[in-house]
């Protein structure tokens, strides 16, 4: 628990983390919250990796696609 008069330092020491985690924590904190707007909410961020991934996985299918398309023309004897 929390209580008054305890440092950041104190603070972190006590939950096993440095003081930037602690001060890690609390801005992420602040930027989720919209009490800062010079972050990426955690939100957002999870939202990005995963239109990361998307785009990741529909860039291998085109390339499979072109690779098929590819083979299947040179079958035919047309280009």
């Amino acid at each position: 628990m929390l209580r008054q008069g305890r440092t950041p330092s104190e603070l972190a020491q006590s939950l096993g983390v440095s003081p930037q985690t602690l001060r890690n924590w609390r801005r992420q904190t602040q930027v989720d919250r919209h009490e800062r707007d010079d972050g990426v909410t955690t939100d957002e961020r999870a939202e990005l990796a995963r239109l990361r991934r998307e785009n990741q996985r529909l860039r291998q299918e085109r390339d499979l696609l072109k690779r098929a398309a590819t083979f299947f023309a040179t079958e035919n004897g047309t280009r």
